[in-house]
């Protein structure tokens, strides 16, 4: 894999705005996201103790939500993998349905298993692997 397999994605609804028109539209705007589904995640501030909500990319195994911690291959992890590390209790929306999750990182064993899941979802997570050090985290959100 290298950058050239990697897909440039429509960037006409990121972060705040992404966040905002998902909720006012219950995911009707949002949750379809450049071929693949989104969810909005709600962590606890590790340092403000105030929620932060941000749209990530889904996948899922069996009852579990699959979210990645790659932002785009950057050098450290996003803030909220970060806050979810701090607590792992938090809340996700997917269209209109709000639930209750408990985060945890996969574990060495199960990653290789996962990572192809959510890969197979978004295959640029692979371009973002090559782009750092890191061994980019996959999330598993277990509902509570």
């Amino acid at each position: 894999m290298t950058e050239q397999n990697y897909q440039a994605p429509d960037l006409n609804l990121v972060g705040a705005e992404h966040v905002r028109r998902y909720q006012e539209t219950n995911g009707e705007v949002g949750y379809d996201w450049n071929g693949v589904h989104a969810l909005l995640l709600t962590t606890t501030g590790r340092r403000s103790g105030e929620p932060r909500t941000n749209a990530l990319i889904f996948a899922r195994d069996g009852a579990d939500y699959l979210v990645v911690a790659s932002l785009g291959g950057a050098p450290k992890d996003p803030l909220w993998y970060g806050n979810l590390v701090a607590n792992p209790e938090a809340r996700i929306q997917v269209r209109d349905q709000h639930l209750s999750v408990t985060a945890r990182t996969a574990t060495d064993e199960e990653r290789p298993r996962l990572w192809k899941i959510v890969s197979t979802e978004w295959p640029n997570y692979n371009v973002y692997q090559e782009r750092t050090d890191r061994k980019i985290p996959v999330v598993v959100l277990s509902t509570s």
